[in-house]
């Protein structure tokens, strides 16, 4: 899999997840909803989740084949510190003595590109660019996984920061379907998170 394949990838998997929240909220002729607003909300909350782990693939995936060498499509390579033997080995190095590595753990993410390859490139400037939307898209993740005071709390706070009025008792569902006020075209928190995490992707690969 190319550096390209990895981006084509992960425009196709976002693509999937619009497609799933389009076809949850189709209507009738007379406008009423065909699904329940419980499988509304199941199949939104699931795309959402679909979201995050095409992000933390396309990261996986794409520092792998940045670590083996690859270019990016304009052509310049970073410069790198590791260089790898095989992919395998690429991923045995990220892990290091650990089980696995979060690649949903932004800050341990920005450090480790940080320390394979100068100034962090091409990840960066473009993750710093969006750390507190990343910080927003974790807590939303965890708000979905994890159902416990702690997460509703900061699901809670995320609301008041980005609608910019309390929101008691939110859920997630209510979150991504509300319009978002800091859009400029109306469009719901969804669309304005997967909007940045598409338009940093192809910034990354295209360098």
């Amino acid at each position: 899999m190319t550096l390209a394949d990895v981006l084509n990838e992960f425009r196709a998997n976002v693509a999937q997840c619009d497609i799933l929240i389009a076809n949850a909220h189709q209507t009738d002729a007379t406008g009423h909803a065909l699904l329940p607003l419980l499988d509304r909300k199941q199949i939104t909350v699931a795309a959402f989740l679909n979201l995050f782990i095409a992000w933390e693939t396309f990261l996986e995936f794409s520092l792998t084949r940045l670590m083996m060498g690859d270019a990016t499509l304009s052509g310049r390579s970073p410069v790198r510190y590791v260089s790898p033997a095989s992919p395998e080995a690429a991923r045995s190095l990220v892990i290091g003595v650990n089980r696995y590595f979060d690649y949903g753990n932004h800050d341990y993410f920005k450090k480790m590109v940080n320390m394979y390859f100068q100034g962090g490139y091409p990840y960066e400037p473009h993750l710093s660019s969006i750390i507190m939307d990343l910080a927003d898209i974790r807590t939303m993740r965890n708000a979905s996984a994890h159902i416990t005071s702690t997460t509703q709390t900061a699901l809670e706070s995320l609301a008041i920061r980005v609608l910019s009025h309390p929101s008691p008792n939110i859920d997630l569902y209510a979150f991504l379907t509300t319009v978002d006020p800091r859009s400029a075209t109306g469009d719901t928190a969804f669309l304005a998170y997967k909007d940045r995490l598409r338009t940093a992707a192809e910034l990354i690969v295209e360098g």
